[in-house]
């Protein structure tokens, strides 16, 4: 709190943390005002149990609320045409295995990236995703992933892999696990040849996952486990649903609609 003048913590008080909340006002975003109030309301907290400040009077402050926006998705019908751009070379074989297996599991982008052999059982089609904070998660792969999996291990990958040695799933050109750049640049190669928008990003692929797997009514815990989402309502943001077709819903079905 230098800028407005408190360069002591006994000196803090009501006035002095509402000029500060303030100054955050003027540059900061809502996200990053609020994750700076959690951590100064922290700090004041810790100065009261040592007895430096005799009341926390920044909880009195509200933190901005975080508008959570819809993310950007794609069609089942523009997966599909990304999916279907690779072709049978050595390269293409590994990057339709890569777009398949993201889709499938709506695996985050260093997840995938970081993915190693034993944590795949290809009998039963499931990954063991070492997802944030080293939490695991079991999720199941599709018929489709799975086709495309078999055909990258057993062809393209021998060939990446040259004399090399690597428990890394993805592979480079030069044997070396792909990087989270280098996942980028293949799926911007097949959204440029579909005529995508080129906003597209990997983490679109997780986005479209969930979406699609809620519009065809998947239980709403089950898509928070299979993303590896801690709260819930950070799933719910999938949940969009049109305003018109509920009220049509309850027209059509209340008995005093």
């Amino acid at each position: 709190m230098k800028q407005i003048g408190i360069r002591e913590p006994g000196k803090i008080d009501f006035d002095s943390s509402l000029s500060f909340a303030r100054e955050l006002e003027k540059t900061k975003s809502r996200a990053t005002r609020a994750r700076t109030l959690s951590a100064v309301k922290g700090f004041h907290r810790f100065l009261l149990r040592e007895g430096t400040i005799e009341r926390v009077e920044i909880e009195e402050i509200a933190s901005p609320k975080i508008l959570r926006t819809i993310p950007f998705v794609l069609s089942q019908d523009e997966i599909v045409r990304i999916l279907d751009r690779p072709d049978d070379s050595t390269l293409g074989i590994r990057d339709r295995a890569l777009l398949e297996m993201a889709y499938s599991t709506g695996m985050r982008v260093s997840e995938i990236c970081s993915l190693m052999l034993e944590r795949i059982d290809e009998k039963r089609r499931i990954v063991r995703v070492r997802g944030k904070g080293g939490k695991e998660r079991l999720v199941p792969y599709g018929s489709a992933a799975h086709k495309a999996l078999e055909q990258y291990l057993s062809r393209s990958r021998p060939i990446l892999l040259k004399d090399g040695i690597s428990t890394s799933v993805f592979l480079n050109y030069a044997g070396r696990p792909i990087t989270r750049v280098g996942f980028w640049k293949i799926l911007k190669k097949y959204v440029s040849m579909a005529g995508l928008p080129s906003e597209v990003s990997p983490h679109t692929l997780r986005h479209s996952f969930a979406t699609h797997l809620i519009e065809g009514g998947a239980d709403l815990r089950v898509v928070q486990e299979l993303l590896g989402h801690s709260s819930i309502a950070t799933t719910q943001i999938y949940t969009k649903l049109d305003m018109d077709y509920l009220i049509e819903v309850h027209r059509t079905f209340h008995p005093r609609g």
